[in-house]
């Protein structure tokens, strides 16, 4: 995404309590352009809260200022959008998918298949060992590990992962440049290296608890499925695997010990209906087919990569570029030709309108370049 529709996009992203609902009703209203430029009056005739307006006008421009900065402070580090062909395509899939996530280090590897694994920050020996030991043997399979770089369970699955010659990803409760907890910020940057950290928060933000029930919908989103170690009852881990089912993921389960209180939530996820997993051959026998089918899926596109664009058919969202023409189309209109529901409408153009193929003028869209 270009920086001059980045900012605007960023600045309403960090704007508090702003939903994705209200973005989408935003820019059914105006484009990203014209919204960069509003006042305060302006943001008060569209509905916002005295909240909101205080940040877009008097904070937001700082604070999207530090996130480019940070940006450009080193070739290994990345803004993308859902809209960016490297957004990962199983959080693409989620309902919940961030509009925003910071990456440092190999942005490849958010599109590789991987294995979360998650579990309890006060993990016992053994616990320590199975997460180590669990994600050495499932890089050696050509699958990267994801977690959380909590201490406990989450430290020892990167940092087996990293030791057998594997890559892990790290999604944090905080921006990237307030590593959390401290003690891992060595680890942080071996998986750097050899991986990436990721976050939906902006570089500077600092850890909150009500960070980290979030950013473990993002762990599930990446992975094609959840290995749960050790979890109590009420715990992070649980959450994620909640989300897991949601997102229609495996959830996998080393049971523990019934006099255990660490394991109570796991065994309990387990007789809910999760694979309980003794060895790493019960998750490969599960997501084998999963993997056939994204190994013929990228052959597939790595034959169709670099095929020329020949008909329009092959454009994007046609339907709706069908419809848009020389001169303005108003957004009312384009769903009201097409059936599409006004929310998707701007949302599909947004996406044209960031790959070159639509421009929002005064009173609506036109069709520009190739499109």
């Amino acid at each position: 995404m270009e920086e001059h529709k980045l900012a605007p996009w960023l600045a309403l992203n960090f704007t508090p309590k702003l939903s994705r609902k209200a973005i989408t009703h935003l820019l059914s209203q105006d484009s990203l352009s014209n919204l960069s430029r509003y006042s305060a009056k302006h943001w008060h005739e569209a509905g916002l809260s005295s909240e909101q307006i205080h940040y877009l006008v008097h904070d937001a421009q700082r604070e999207v200022d530090e996130s480019l900065l940070w940006l450009s402070h080193h070739e290994e580090r990345y803004i993308i959008t859902p809209f960016c062909d490297s957004y990962p395509a199983l959080l693409q899939q989620i309902s919940s998918k961030p509009n925003v996530l910071f990456v440092e280090g190999q942005l490849a590897t958010l599109n590789q298949p991987q294995i979360a694994i998650v579990g309890s920050r006060n993990a016992s020996i053994d616990s320590q060992k199975i997460s180590y030991q669990f994600a050495a043997q499932l890089v050696e399979h050509d699958l990267l590990v994801t977690s959380g770089l909590a201490l406990g369970v989450d430290g020892y699955a990167h940092d087996g992962a990293l030791k057998a010659g594997g890559k892990t990803v790290a999604v944090l409760g905080s921006g990237l440049s307030s590593i959390y907890p401290m003690r891992h910020k060595n680890l942080a940057q071996r998986i750097c290296e050899n991986g990436a950290l990721v976050s939906e928060f902006r570089p500077n933000a600092k850890p909150r608890p009500v960070n980290f029930p979030r950013r473990n919908r993002i762990i599930s989103g990446l992975s094609m499925g959840v290995l749960v170690v050790e979890a109590a009852e009420k715990s992070g881990s649980l959450i994620t695997a909640r989300y897991a089912m949601e997102q229609n993921r495996d959830v996998f389960v080393v049971p523990g010990s019934v006099f255990n209180p660490n394991s109570f939530g796991s065994n309990g996820l387990i007789r809910q209906g999760a694979c309980l997993v003794q060895n790493v051959q019960h998750i490969l026998d599960e997501i084998n087919s999963m993997l056939d089918f994204n190994r013929l899926r990228h052959q597939q596109c790595q034959q169709t990569l670099f095929l020329p664009l020949n008909s329009e058919d092959e454009l994007p969202f046609d339907e709706l570029l069908a419809n848009v023409g020389e001169e303005a189309t108003p957004v009312d209109i384009l769903a009201s030709r097409t059936h599409i529901p006004v929310q998707e409408v701007m949302m599909q153009l947004l996406e044209l309108e960031l790959s070159g193929h639509v421009v929002a003028v005064s009173g609506g869209y036109i069709r520009k370049g190739r499109g």
